[in-house]
């Protein structure tokens, strides 16, 4: 059974009534996406996380910036658990959690940066479960649905974030590219050197520029995490 709770340094997630659980994946992406705002690689006063689940991206970005972040959950029992941990944070009033449908959000706002994490697995076999068909599957925000809202959403200079399964990674950018949003970086993850991508984590923006590409190994033959990982997350994890 997952922990009920995962204990960062700085802020804690509970996830005893959400059905997505705090992931390596989603850690890393959280991550990476603060370093990219700290690096000053893409600008981020405004942020939205679309179907922001525990709260997690909205947590470990708001201890990283002052953006003022928009949080959006349709899960009633999700938004409800993003509200707990958000308000038991230090950071409780800087983002506003909304329990909305994304499809349905305000067009005249705009973001520097759009955050989201997307349904996993479209066309497998969905599971029973109503909660993890809607978390876990593209069965409320198909991919051409989320570019779609992202780039009205979207400032003009404003950058896109999304993780996916890497299986995935070619339909998105051909999707992305035909509605003229385009990949700015790139970076495939993969849990070993033995091991094949598992996860690609991308940065997109409405001009065209060259697309950077790189890897990110999580961990070494000898299960130990690769420098890079513990750098990214070293002031968040509890033991890095």
């Amino acid at each position: 059974m997952p922990n009920q709770y995962f204990q960062f340094k700085k802020f804690i997630i509970h996830q005893d009534r959400c059905s997505m659980k705090v992931c390596t994946d989603s850690c890393l992406f959280g991550a990476w996406i603060a370093s990219a705002i700290e690096d000053k690689n893409i600008s981020a006063e405004t942020i939205l996380d679309i179907g922001t689940g525990t709260g997690l991206l909205s947590l470990m970005l708001a201890q990283k910036t002052n953006a003022g972040i928009d949080a959006v959950e349709i899960d009633t029992n999700a938004f409800e658990q993003a509200i707990q941990n958000v308000n038991a944070s230090p950071w409780n009033k800087q983002i506003k959690v909304f329990k909305a449908d994304i499809k349905k959000w305000d067009a005249s706002l705009k973001y520097d940066l759009i955050v989201s994490n997307p349904p996993f697995y479209q066309n497998d076999l969905l599971p029973e479960d109503d909660a993890k068909n809607v978390a876990k599957h593209s069965t409320a925000l198909s991919l051409k649905e989320l570019i779609t809202i992202t780039k009205n959403l979207l400032n003009e200079n404003g950058t896109f974030a999304v993780l996916l399964p890497w299986f995935r990674t070619r339909l998105f950018e051909n999707l992305a590219t035909k509605y003229s949003l385009f990949v700015k970086e790139k970076m495939e993850v993969k849990q070993t050197p033995s091991h094949n991508y598992f996860r690609t984590m991308l940065l997109l923006q409405k001009k065209k520029t060259a697309k950077s590409e790189s890897e990110l190994v999580i961990k070494n033959s000898e299960n130990e995490y690769f420098h890079e990982f513990k750098d990214l997350l070293k002031d968040y994890y509890l033991y890095l």
